[in-house]
């Protein structure tokens, strides 16, 4: 009896341990839930409104928890981004290393396109997904082929982005306050013009009748062509 409670006790007692070895241990959590969550947040409410403790919240555990499995914010939104170019398959491009800068260029414009909310995040800045990083190479590459000096590569490289995301964050706001608005609204512009603007602003004054038809037919793709063009003439 009594080597069958030491047996006993020595059992309960090795449980007691094991759990509070347990004590504070961080549940596992797979970092597709993480992911997950993260993206379903930004694409509804924006990245403004990702934060660790809001994610923490929503799989079910505590900040600190989920601090073990990313390092911060910075990283939750990189993982948010990671793997999104891969879901677009690469297009066909041309030999030619200057119809080759405008070929991804356009496509780098056309997926962005489709995702807003990864817009979102690349203006907070320095943030990017790696599998992105080809189209990156092959600006710059071209660039190189078609003359242009390592440092006037790099420099296109960055214009041509910059005349994208330029496009994208002032086409996504405008479609945002669109939705928001009533469809009959009034248009600030060219409606403020008045009659005594003929003088100081006469072409806008000549284009006010056209002007919504004249913006609407712009073309983004032809823009860049044109940008193309002439950062290959410094070659």
């Amino acid at each position: 009896m009594e080597n069958g409670q030491v047996a006993d006790d020595e059992v309960a007692d090795g449980g007691a341990r094991a759990g509070k070895r347990a004590v504070g241990r961080p549940r596992r959590i797979e970092p597709e839930t993480i992911v997950a969550t993260a993206r379903r947040i930004i694409e509804k409410e924006g990245a403004g409104a990702l934060s660790m403790r809001r994610v923490a919240k929503e799989v079910g555990v505590t900040p600190m928890a989920l601090y073990h499995h990313v390092r911060d914010k910075d990283e939750l939104l990189m993982l948010t981004l990671s793997g999104i170019a891969d879901g677009f398959p690469r297009p066909d491009l041309p030999a030619d290393p200057r119809a080759r800068m405008l070929a991804v260029s356009v496509h780098i414009h056309d997926v962005l396109r489709q995702i807003p909310w990864v817009v979102e995040i690349l203006t907070l800045g320095d943030l990017t997904d790696r599998a992105a990083l080809w189209m990156v190479d092959e600006i710059i590459g071209a660039g190189l082929t078609c003359g242009l000096s390592e440092t006037r590569a790099v420099h296109a490289y960055r214009t041509i982005w910059h005349c994208i995301y330029g496009d994208l964050v002032f086409g996504n706001t405008m479609a945002k306050r669109a939705a928001e608005q009533e469809p009959d609204r009034r248009r600030p512009f060219p409606e403020l013009l008045a009659d005594q603007d003929g003088v100081a602003l006469p072409h806008l004054t000549a284009l006010a009748g056209h002007w919504v038809e004249v913006t609407e037919s712009y073309d983004i793709a032809e823009q860049l062509e044109a940008v193309v063009d002439g950062l290959l003439s410094r070659a």
